[in-house]
């Protein structure tokens, strides 16, 4: 199998994963590369994603790692084998590979939990709101990249609509729900959107209203993608750069803990969608 040259986020993580049974288990790289009868150099290529593994070569890693996490291991055998190209692939060469990475792992997700304090969350986002936040990018964006993020930003929210859809369980800060982005049409009709997908049983949004003060977390905005077992959970930061991907079981564990006490700082879904119909009316 051919060493890759750019593996991407998922790929990425699966060797991240397997370095981690590794390193549980006790063992160097060259004690690993030993007791499977390969080359250290094959070890060191698993482990940073440039090359692939088979579901039964992951078995057998886990066998001789002696990892007992039936879930886990079964959790990473599903995100191995031969790569299938996502639709997010039509844009490898024109949008930067980071953001095709968030498409990747947001597909794969079991659940989706985003906190925001300023923007609307991408997914929810019409295309006229979408449009305005991308012109703000710095540097300025040319008018066809800033079209290419339209359209891509409404391919991903396609796991919204799928069969069966993603949950997404989102808190909106009211300084998010009162930006004027494009002015005030475009901003009613971004919350009229907003409303009608909190209609959706999947879909959770809970309005944190400046009422409520201090809480934790505030000033960030946070994504985070469940995977199959809490293991394999990701965060992802956004930054002015990019998107910034974390998984270690420290930062997962703090992240989970920082959503949960905004969701407790934050307004039931049903009060919710009557706080955004009274931020309407107000425009």
């Amino acid at each position: 199998m051919p060493v890759r040259t750019s593996p991407t986020a998922r790929q990425l993580r699966v060797g991240a994963e397997l370095r981690k049974l590794r390193e549980r288990a006790g063992l160097s790289s060259t004690e690993a590369a030993r007791l499977l009868g390969i080359k250290q150099a094959q070890v060191s290529n698993m482990e940073t994603g440039r090359l692939g593994v088979s579901s039964d070569r992951v078995r057998m890693l886990a066998g001789q790692y002696d990892c007992a996490d039936k879930d886990l291991i079964e959790g990473i055998v599903g995100m191995t084998g031969e790569r299938k190209r996502g639709w997010w692939e039509e844009y490898r060469d024109i949008l930067p590979a980071i953001l095709l990475d968030l498409a990747e792992v947001e597909h794969h997700s079991t659940l989706l939990r985003t906190a925001v304090t300023v923007h609307i969350p991408g997914l929810f986002q019409t295309t006229d709101y979408a449009r305005e936040i991308f012109r703000q990018d710095v540097p300025e964006l040319p008018p066809s990249d800033i079209e290419h993020r339209i359209s891509f930003r409404v391919k991903r929210q396609a796991v919204l609509y799928r069969n069966p859809p993603t949950p997404h369980q989102a808190i909106i800060h009211e300084a998010a729900l009162r930006m004027r982005f494009g002015g005030s049409t475009v901003t009613r009709a971004q919350l009229k959107h907003l409303l009608d997908m909190t209609e959706r049983e999947h879909i959770a949004v809970h309005v944190i209203p400046f009422a409520a003060g201090t809480f934790p977390g505030s000033g960030q905005s946070i994504y985070f993608s469940a995977g199959t077992v809490p293991q394999l959970d990701t965060v992802n930061l956004d930054q002015s750069h990019g998107p910034v991907f974390l998984d270690a079981e420290a930062q997962l564990g703090k992240y989970r803990v920082l959503l949960d006490r905004m969701e407790a700082s934050a307004l039931s879904p049903s009060k919710s969608q009557d706080f955004i119909h009274d931020v309407i009316q107000d425009l």
